[in-house]
């Protein structure tokens, strides 16, 4: 019996299952947990238990809820995980967060990841739940091992790369770290940079003034501050230079200090673009470079200064690299099963080969 995330006590009934699809017999065992605090359990089991339905059919158990208790029944290894899952989200309520099926999605991401790496899956929930971000709208925390590990080296380093597929956080928590440095006072500005390339497409000339040129290429920048920031204070701080969003190209010539930098979409950048924006890091300042070399823009044979800067930097002191992979993709469950479809076609294509060109006197 589980009390307000204490240690679970099973039974020692095994009860044998078989699978119908494989004829393979497994036994399960039953375990009962118990909450004190009544008034959560409807945000911790979810609108008509969707939260426990979810659980179930991620770990193949059966979740009964009787009062303020709940009934487990299933193969051991996912009794325990699922006792572990539904403790981190209690927990969360008592803090005072929400759960909702993002969340139960995140624990049960983080909980498996540490399973397929022989981690401990209770260490990683509680350290992911310790690390949270506080913006005026949200508070944004890590879905996945990976986000949670990048969150800390954000703070750690002062140069981070993030590279991975759609849909990852990369940016998303990117920004973050930037609003939350911004209104504590720790940097006077951010500054939001992508290279304005096009992503196969021919738009031609776009109308308007400067600002309005470019802001079709940096809307997803904008979208991540809207999301954090109200309105009015977006607005404001672009007008006075507290955040500035730029293509670029714009960054040649300065020295970027005391600000908290990201450069966005970093894989269609040439060698050249990327060593220029490295050094235009100032005093006070951290950078945070993030991209997919598998949605490569640049002309075939041109080396993407991402992948540039990952091989010249490595082991540098002070810069840091995560990478991200399909099982952090945190947006629709489709998403990470597209992603893992054309990147074992890629693969097989050997598609980023055109852009890994070392030019001679790099040899």
């Amino acid at each position: 019996m589980t009390r307000s995330g204490g240690e679970q006590k099973r039974k020692t009934r095994k009860t044998p299952r078989k699978e119908a699809d494989s004829g393979v017999t497994v036994e399960t065992v039953t375990a009962r947990m118990e909450f004190d605090e009544n008034n959560l359990l409807p945000d911790l089991f979810g609108v008509h238990n969707a939260n426990l339905a979810r659980i179930e059919r991620a770990l193949d158990v059966v979740l009964s809820p009787r009062g303020n208790q709940l009934n487990l029944e299933g193969p051991e290894n996912a009794v325990q995980m699922t006792s572990v899952v539904l403790n981190s989200l209690y927990d969360l309520l008592q803090k005072g967060r929400s759960v909702d099926m993002a969340e139960v999605e995140a624990a049960l991401r983080i909980a498996d990841q540490a399973e397929r790496t022989n981690g401990d899956s209770r260490d990683e929930l509680a350290h992911a739940a310790a690390i949270v971000v506080r913006t005026h709208k949200r508070h944004i925390s890590p879905r996945s091992a990976t986000q949670a590990a990048y969150m800390k080296a954000i703070d750690e380093n002062d140069l981070v790369f993030g590279t991975g597929p759609a849909g990852t956080g990369k940016t998303y928590l990117a920004v973050a770290k930037a609003v939350e440095r911004l209104m504590s006072g720790q940097v006077a500005r951010i500054i939001l940079s992508r290279p304005a390339v096009e992503a196969g497409e021919q738009l031609g000339f776009l109308p308007g003034d400067m600002r309005e040129k470019v802001d079709p290429y940096l809307r997803p920048l904008y979208d991540a501050l809207y999301d954090m920031m109200p309105a009015e204070q977006v607005v404001r701080r672009l007008e006075n230079g507290e955040i500035e969003v730029a293509p670029l190209a714009f960054m040649r010539g300065r020295t970027l200090a005391n600000a908290f930098v990201i450069l966005d979409e970093a894989q269609n950048t040439t060698a050249v673009q990327m060593k220029m924006f490295l050094t235009r890091l100032g005093d006070g300042s951290s950078m945070v470079i993030t991209g997919d070399l598998s949605q490569v823009d640049l002309p075939s044979g041109v080396r993407s200064g991402l992948r540039d800067a990952l091989d010249t930097l490595g082991g540098v002191e002070g810069v840091a690299a995560l990478p991200f992979t399909e099982a952090d993709v945190v947006r629709h469950a489709l998403v990470a099963r597209i992603v893992r479809a054309y990147d074992d076609v890629d693969r097989r294509r050997k598609t980023g080969a055109r852009y890994e060109h070392v030019p001679e006197d790099r040899e």
